[in-house]
């Protein structure tokens, strides 16, 4: 990357920074404006426009970041090897870690921008990530299986499925920030749910 390419990269970060900063309040997306945002990032308006187009082509790279990090940091979690009930803790730590990064306006209209609206690019994203993140589980609960920890009688689908139903528990807005403290004891009622019976 030559300086230009570093320098554009920089402003264009700025502008996303800035704008996660004033969408992750109560007052959500629609009330921000491409000036707040300009004033905030030290980036011109004409710039931001020349970077991302429009608001809402920015607001979709705000949220595919948002998601990429979590996606890249449980990425990292997994490949550090570690046993199953440690990558467990990690892994629901991390989720959790991000969940409470962002308030319950940004979480809604994460949600909003996902599933009702009409951005064939925002479905694939989700797709995407929820396929990325499947796939971790699955890694996942192999290594459960090899290590003994998770019951053989479960098939893949049952414990996606289980996973996920805790996890979209935990991630409803008025959940996920009281469930911090308490992330290592979820983590092992999960453990011993899947484990083989003594």
């Amino acid at each position: 990357m030559n300086g230009f390419e570093k320098r554009t990269q920089e402003k264009k970060n700025q502008v996303l920074e800035a704008t996660f900063r004033l969408i992750n309040t109560d007052a959500g997306i629609e009330n921000v404006t491409i000036d707040e945002i300009a004033k905030h990032s030290n980036v011109g308006k004409t710039t931001i426009f020349k970077y991302f187009g429009s608001k809402e082509n920015l607001i979709h790279e705000v949220f595919k970041s948002f998601l990429t990090q979590m996606g890249e940091t449980a990425q990292k979690i997994m490949a550090e090897n570690k046993p199953f009930e440690e990558t467990i803790i990690a892994m629901s730590q991390n989720k959790i870690k991000y969940l409470e990064k962002v308030n319950k306006q940004f979480y809604l209209d994460l949600m909003d921008y996902f599933t009702k609206r009409d951005d064939d690019g925002l479905s694939l994203m989700m797709q995407q990530y929820v396929k990325e993140s499947y796939s971790l589980m699955l890694d996942l609960f192999h290594r459960g299986r090899k290590e003994g920890k998770v019951d053989l009688k479960y098939s893949d689908e049952f414990l996606l499925i289980y996973f996920q139903a805790l996890v979209e528990g935990i991630s409803s807005p008025h959940i996920y920030q009281k469930i911090l403290p308490y992330t290592a004891q979820w983590a092992e009622l999960l453990i011993k749910g899947i484990a083989p019976s003594q």
